[in-house]
This record gives C-alpha cells, structure tokens and sequence, in this order.
C-alpha cells in the first residue's frame, strides 16, 4: 500500500496491560460479543486470516461504523488490518496492534498509519488511538468497561437512530470489497 501524499506520520499508542498476553489477545481478537474497548462494537468476519473482510458493528448488527481487510495475523504479537470508517469517504488506513510479552504482563501497542491529514478520520483516530489502550487495559484487567466506555455505550444506543445511512450494515456486506 502506497502513502497517499497528505497522509499523516506514523501514530503509536502504547500501554503496559496486567495480564498474559494470551489474556489480551483473545480480548482484542474475540469476535461475536460487544468490546467495549471498540467503542461497543461486534467483530464480524469470515475468518482472521489476511485477505480476510473484518467490519465492526453496533450489538444489533444494524449498523457497521469501521470497515477493512486483515493484512497480518500472528498469534498473539501482531494483528494488521486496513481501517476505513463507513460515514466518512477518506481514504483506507492501517492500524496494527503489537503484543508483547513482558514481566508482569504485556505491552500492548496500537499503531497507526497512512491517516489521511487533516481529515475527520485523522482526528476520530487521535481520540480513538488512547481511548482503545486505556479501555482495553481496564477491560483486561478488570473484565469490566471503564467509565468513558460504559457511557460510549450507553450514548451509542440512545442515539443510533441518527447514525447516517451510509452506516447501515445492508451497505457493507463481508464479500463487499473495501478501496
């Protein structure tokens, strides 16, 4: 994948997380339940294999906010996949999640890259990056949502019916391709 022209630099985000890094990776990879480090999302997909269509979808299924395709997957250090936001019309980007084992648990990185600058996406991406460490963190090591993620959760349900239609998950189907 080439860098489009105005994308911003590389982004990490990183965290130490109290926990096996089997622990984390089975979190951040589960799919079929809400995460609420993924701002309350649902992972869909066929199968995390690279080539493989992920989308990230409210709990009713009705609604998918993030779109991509796994790029890399290895079990359980790194997990790549390109990222696309279904309401806005920027460019695809990648995000890359990085576990390693550590004394005492695992350092957990999330890194982004190919952001398109000066976009929504850039600035969605900046809350998201920290949000999604420190919510995971908590989640892992708690096995409850910290306060930002309950009330994500919690405005997500009260305020889906002003999601755009462009986020109806009839748009964004597994076998649809995404740029």
């Amino acid at each position: 994948m080439t860098m489009p022209p105005n994308a911003s630099a590389k982004q990490l985000y990183r965290v130490v997380i109290r926990a096996p890094i089997a622990k984390v990776w089975e979190a951040l990879t589960k799919q079929g339940e809400v995460l609420p480090f993924f701002f309350g999302s649902v992972l869909h997909t066929t199968t995390l294999a690279p080539g493989a269509p992920i989308r990230m979808r409210s709990p009713d299924g009705k609604y998918t906010a993030v779109v991509g395709e796994v790029l890399e997957i290895d079990p359980p250090h790194r997990y790549s996949h390109t990222f696309r936001f279904t309401n806005l019309d920027d460019p695809v980007c990648v995000v890359t999640y990085e576990l390693k084992a550590i004394e005492g648990g695992t350092e957990f990185t999330l890194i982004t890259e190919n952001v398109p600058a000066g976009t929504k996406t850039e600035k969605n991406m900046a809350f998201g990056g920290k949000f999604i460490v420190n919510a995971l963190k908590v989640w892992v090591e708690t096995g409850r949502p910290n306060f930002t993620a309950r009330m994500i959760m919690v405005m997500g349900k009260l305020f889906a019916f002003a999601n755009p239609k462009s986020t109806l998950s009839i748009h964004w189907p597994l076998d649809r391709k995404i740029g």
